[in-house]
């Protein structure tokens, strides 16, 4: 018996579909309005909150392009945001350079010193490039704390001369840097999304999940790693940009190796290559410390009993990529 004909509206994957992009968009929206308000209605504390915790998310992209998109295991990240916040702090003190110029200047000079450096150790692979990054964050920052050339101050840092305006509003209240700093995520979020979807991000996925069948396949690998090695840390030394005009004062001590070791654990926790992962694993990261500081003794063991427990029951990640679920799912029911 021929089964009934549905019309277009009716076939029930398209409806799905659509049911799950509406739901989608009213979810975002949500959020957007939840967003927009809520630094009306708390106190200047959870404010900078907010604000650290969207840095961390803009740095967490940065590190998911490399780690979460191609696979590299990069733990010397925080090496480019030195980069970014320390060009900016100079350039603005020397120069007198507007931070609206700075902004992309940094992005580019940390761009330039990711390829520069990621190009003799690109065809490391695992826990050997893993070990290198970890020795050029430290080279980088013992660097800045030698002060070379007599630019960085040292251990004493280098104090920012200038900040943002917009329409000759002086950006330096926590509410003024908390909408500065979700618009660029907003960004940020958007262009990373439209990457992943384009041929640039399914070759990055290729070489991730197998290096010799993209390599089979015509794809140039140490090309596409350079890539997303140059992106990733131009991302961060941008975002280095928006860190120095905040924090005024930047010193080598906000550049640690254990810096990037949460920006790690916040590109894992979330799940790699997820977007909204990296916003959850940074909320995880800096906001739940904060919320149980009333429990400061205890808190760093509820948080590690935490991270033991995801990873024995949601290995995955807290919002997982559909790419990589699926790829799970398959593998569980061979």
């Amino acid at each position: 018996m021929a089964s009934p004909r549905l019309g277009p509206g009716l076939v029930p994957g398209r409806r799905i579909s659509g049911l799950v992009d509406r739901y989608s968009a009213w979810a975002v929206a949500a959020i957007a309005v939840a967003a927009l308000v809520f630094p009306m209605v708390t106190s200047d504390y959870w404010i900078d909150v907010a604000v650290f915790w969207g840095i961390y998310v803009l740095l967490g992209l940065s590190l998911n392009i490399i780690v979460g998109e191609v696979g590299l295991f990069d733990m010397g990240h925080m090496a480019f945001f030195a980069i970014g916040a320390y060009t900016t702090a100079i350039l603005s003190g020397q120069l007198g350079i507007s931070l609206w110029l700075l902004l992309p200047l940094s992005g580019v000079a940390a761009g330039l010193a990711g390829y520069v450096l990621a190009r003799p150790i690109i065809h490391l692979r695992g826990d050997y490039l893993l070990i290198v990054t970890i020795g050029l964050n430290e080279m980088i920052r013992i660097s800045l704390l030698n002060n070379p050339w007599g630019l960085t101050g040292g251990p004493n840092g280098v104090i920012m001369l200038d900040q943002f305006r917009v329409l000759g509003l002086t950006i330096q209240k926590p509410i003024h840097f908390y909408y500065l700093v979700w618009v660029f995520v907003a960004v940020s979020m958007f262009a990373l999304v439209r990457l992943q979807r384009s041929r640039i991000g399914r070759a990055w996925n290729y070489i991730r999940e197998d290096e010799v069948a993209a390599e089979a396949m015509g794809i140039d690998v140490r090309a596409a790693k350079l890539l997303a090695f140059t992106l990733g840390a131009g991302l961060a030394g941008a975002t280095g940009t928006v860190f120095a005009a905040k924090l005024v004062v930047i010193s080598p001590e906000s550049f640690t190796f254990m810096e990037s070791v949460i920006l790690f654990c916040i590109v894992v926790l979330g799940g790699m290559g997820s977007i909204p992962g990296v916003v959850l694993g940074s909320a995880a990261m800096l906001v739940l410390p904060e919320i149980l500081r009333n429990f400061a003794q205890y808190r760093m063991l509820f948080f590690g009993a935490a991270m033991v427990l995801m990873m024995i029951f949601r290995p995955q990640g807290l919002w997982p990529s559909r790419r990589w679920t699926t790829k799970l799912q398959e593998g569980e029911g061979e």
